[in-house]
């Protein structure tokens, strides 16, 4: 299986963050004021560093909050989710960080997550001299790996996030093992039943989970017989059949829109075969694919060369 662990990491920031501070960075949750609400600004972050070669970006996010201090009204909060290691690391941490306080003209918080599987590398500073001049940024790190040895704690958390934790370390650990994947990943479903989350935290929380720990087809149908089982056996139909089968058509939909639009008639001659797919994160990475695909062979290649 071929993991994006990316994505799911986006879409999780998105609809978790304050969750995300208090589980990850505790003492900065504290000195936030989150009854004044934050906003996202993702897409000014995408503009100031477009033009950074800093090596290949993978989740980042721009945050503006309001501090509980006084002293100023809302500082900024830049966040990096990295999932494998990368020496270019750190000092991309530093560039973003002052190209973010020169564009607002306040202070920045840059904090880091490392998600890969490499428990030696924890990249925390960076600093460069030259001539007696010297530049160097310190920053935050919460090292996933630090949290494995209490599951526990995270399994029993009522905070949403602990879940996303969760699924990250799930998908890292069965990379090679399908059938263990498809356990672990209904024991979490099973979870957001039994401890009493919200209608809505169960519906997000399912996708993102769905994201990180994709299975094949097979196993993805006996998968979801069981959630159907879990839903009758509490009462509570959060997710449906019906809602999975429309999700995927309408990630169909939209790569016959952007196949269209990248190569004209020509490219909706790739729909019978993308129709016969039926994995997410197959569709999602064809979707990603057209972006950058400069033939229609490149874009199928992704599924021709995809392991199941």
């Amino acid at each position: 299986m071929a993991d994006d662990f990316d994505s799911p990491w986006k879409e999780a920031l998105d609809s978790y963050f304050e969750e995300f501070i208090a589980l990850l960075f505790p003492s900065i949750h504290d000195q936030v004021d989150w009854t004044r609400g934050y906003e996202s600004l993702d897409k000014e972050f995408q503009q100031i560093v477009r033009d950074a070669e800093v090596g290949r970006r993978y989740v980042d996010k721009l945050v503006k909050v309001f501090t509980r201090e006084g002293i100023e009204t809302w500082v900024l909060i830049h966040v990096e989710i990295q999932t494998r290691r990368d020496e270019n690391f750190a000092r991309r941490m530093y560039v973003y960080n002052y190209r973010v306080a020169d564009r607002y003209d306040r202070r920045v918080a840059s904090l880091a997550v490392l998600a890969d599987d490499d428990p030696e590398w924890r990249p925390s500073e960076f600093k460069d001299a030259l001539f007696g001049c010297e530049v160097a940024l310190r920053f935050p790190i919460a090292k996933l790996q630090d949290l494995q040895a209490g599951t526990a704690a995270l399994e029993a958390s009522k905070n949403p996030f602990a879940k996303v934790v969760l699924a990250h370390f799930r998908a890292q650990q069965t990379q090679h093992d399908p059938g263990e994947r498809r356990i672990l990943k209904l024991r979490l479903v099973r979870e957001l039943y039994e401890q009493g989350f919200s209608a809505t935290d169960v519906r997000e929380l399912f996708r993102i989970i769905d994201w990180f720990l994709a299975l094949p087809e097979p196993l993805e149908n006996l998968f979801w017989h069981d959630v159907d089982e879990i839903q009758k056996e509490t009462k509570m139909p959060f997710i449906t059949t019906p809602e999975r089968v429309g999700r995927r058509a309408g990630m169909r939909e939209g790569i016959r829109g952007m196949l269209k639009l990248r190569f004209g008639a020509p490219g909706l001659e790739l729909m019978p075969e993308i129709e016969d797919i039926h994995e997410e994160d197959k569709l999602r990475a064809i979707m990603a694919a057209i972006e950058t695909a400069r033939t229609l062979d490149d874009v199928r290649s992704v599924w021709r060369s995809t392991p199941s």
